[in-house]
């Protein structure tokens, strides 16, 4: 199989792209917990223990998301260097990999997109458990 230059180099955009909303979420995640945070702190939020637990669990899944990304952007820049220099084998084996942890890394986000509205679940199941006792 033969390789061109240019094909790892596609991926560039996808996965700067895909960067950016992986910061995007955690930035919104790390406000998101300093305010639950302030509020668990001064006792005006007994829901906040259980949102804070699901957010947990979503950083560490971002981390993780980032880590693969970049570690994906890595192996691509890698492969395109072999390349360059006729290294056929090791550029196919680089993009390969490049292209394994970027579909990690996606699999990682549709994880974290799954459980994202579980925090949202604690309030939601605070209001079923009002509605029912006021029948």
């Amino acid at each position: 199989m033969t390789l061109e230059l240019s094909t790892p180099a596609l991926l560039f955009p996808a996965i700067s792209l895909l960067l950016l909303a992986y910061t995007n979420r955690f930035l919104h995640l790390a406000a998101l917990i300093r305010k639950l945070h302030s509020e668990h702190k001064a006792g005006s939020d007994p829901l906040a223990k259980p949102q804070i637990d699901n957010l947990r669990v979503r950083l560490e899944l971002i981390r993780w998301m980032q880590a693969l990304g970049v570690a994906s952007l890595l192996a691509c820049t890698v492969a395109m260097c072999a390349l360059f220099f006729d290294w056929q084998t090791a550029g196919v084996a680089l993009f390969s990999i490049g292209m394994t942890l970027m579909a990690g890394s996606l699999a990682l986000a549709l994880r974290e997109i799954m459980i994202s509205g579980g925090a949202l679940k604690v309030y939601l199941g605070e209001m079923d458990e009002k509605t029912a006792a006021e029948k």
